[in-house]
């Protein structure tokens, strides 16, 4: 009985101490993002993050991310980058050439984040300023040799199974199109879409919708108002449902287009502009915890250096050097689940794979999706039928 006793006694005290481990490998497991919000300063480095900073006179939203890293943006063709190249890289984990999209340099198409997390079962959405075929978004879903190839992109996304929303502009590559395919009653009618031409009145509860506000690029954000800040909620709404989550892509594009035109007066107003989406962003995660939220851009533009022409260290201007793209890396600022491994200097094409792992996912690269490897070999038919005529 003695005996009994203290074998009973051992095996207690062996099953505590299993129990003791087991919780403490569950306490040590980090958490899993559920969500993701993926936020893409379309020309927008340092300069212009600090400029808006300057300018503003405001704590912008920018200090609240807890993790902050570098990121290198050379495409595979060139040191300076287009949106293209540097859209597929952000998107997938390849590097490509300029102006390619959603493929390789050998022009196999890649998978994207959005099609690898909408294949593990999450919602997708994006959201712009853009028209909703320009090359960072079409980066998440289309798979073309060249980024101006807006009406097969066009037809790319009508089709696309991975998306459940889309916002922005460039409704007429929809329904003013070279071929007079009324691609938005084709949606409509035969691919499950419900398509809007203004934010007002979108049935949230609907699963995949499409909203083009305007015919080209949205407004300037001077005369668009909170649309960008007002799409991301909208987003948010349809998507907080999500059974297994979701991963939302949001791009402040017209940032990029300010400075093009060296126009501080407009970058500014775009970056303040981005800078209150990315506070509904930022809002929506502390409220959920369970909600990764990454913040970068494709490259920079502009050229932008904040000096004092006198040289007396008083006085602070914005001087542009070029009105196109420059090999400056830019910043990467994460908050939640798995945001700290946004750290250090990083290649832009190794987002996709820390974003895989912070969800508890297998990043997975080499796999082409049918549908799009399907779809791009129909784009390719029609581009050599073209060529050949």
């Amino acid at each position: 009985m003695k005996k009994l006793s203290v074998l009973s006694l051992l095996a207690l005290v062996i099953l505590g101490m299993m129990t003791a481990c087991n919780n403490k490998t569950k306490a040590q497991e980090p958490a899993k993002a559920f969500n993701v919000i993926y936020m893409i300063g379309d020309g927008m480095a340092l300069p212009q993050v600090y400029a808006a900073m300057l300018a503003s006179g405001e704590e912008m939203t920018f200090h609240q991310f807890p993790y902050i890293g570098v990121v290198d943006t050379h495409s595979a063709s060139n040191v300076i980058t287009d949106s293209a190249a540097a859209g597929t890289a952000l998107a997938s984990d390849h590097k490509t050439n300029n102006a390619m999209l959603g493929m390789n340099p050998d022009t196999i198409p890649v998978m994207t984040v959005l099609e690898a997390l909408a294949g593990q079962g999450k919602e997708t959405g994006i959201v712009v300023t853009s028209y909703v075929t320009h090359a960072t978004p079409a980066a998440f879903y289309a798979k073309v040799p060249h980024r101006k190839q807006y009406e097969d992109i066009a037809v790319q996304m009508a089709e696309n199974p991975y998306l459940n929303l889309i916002i922005g502009g460039g409704m007429k590559y929809f329904n003013q199109r070279k071929d007079s395919v009324d691609l938005v009653s084709r949606m409509e009618n035969e691919l499950g879409w419900k398509v809007y031409d203004t934010l007002a009145d979108i049935d949230v509860t609907c699963k995949k919708y499409a909203v083009m506000a305007n015919d080209g690029h949205m407004p300037k954000a001077a005369d668009r108002g909170d649309f960008l800040p007002r799409a991301v909620k909208i987003a948010l709404k349809t998507l907080d449902n999500a059974e297994n989550g979701f991963f939302l892509m949001v791009e402040g594009s017209q940032i990029d287009f300010a400075c093009h035109g060296n126009d501080s007066t407009w970058m500014m107003d775009e970056m303040l502009d981005f800078d209150y989406a990315v506070n509904v962003a930022l809002d929506y995660a502390k409220e959920k915890g369970n909600t990764l939220v990454v913040v970068t851009a494709d490259h920079e533009t502009g050229g932008l250096t904040l000096p004092d022409p006198q040289g007396k260290y008083t006085n602070v201007v914005f001087d542009y050097s070029t009105g196109s793209h420059t090999c400056l890396p830019v910043l990467v600022f994460a908050y939640g689940p798995g945001a700290e491994q946004f750290t250090g200097w990083m290649q832009n094409n190794e987002l996709k794979a820390k974003i895989m792992n912070a969800c508890g996912m297998e990043n997975i690269s080499d796999s082409i999706p049918k549908e799009p490897k399907k779809r791009f070999k129909a784009v390719k038919a029609n581009l050599d039928s073209n060529s050949n005529n």
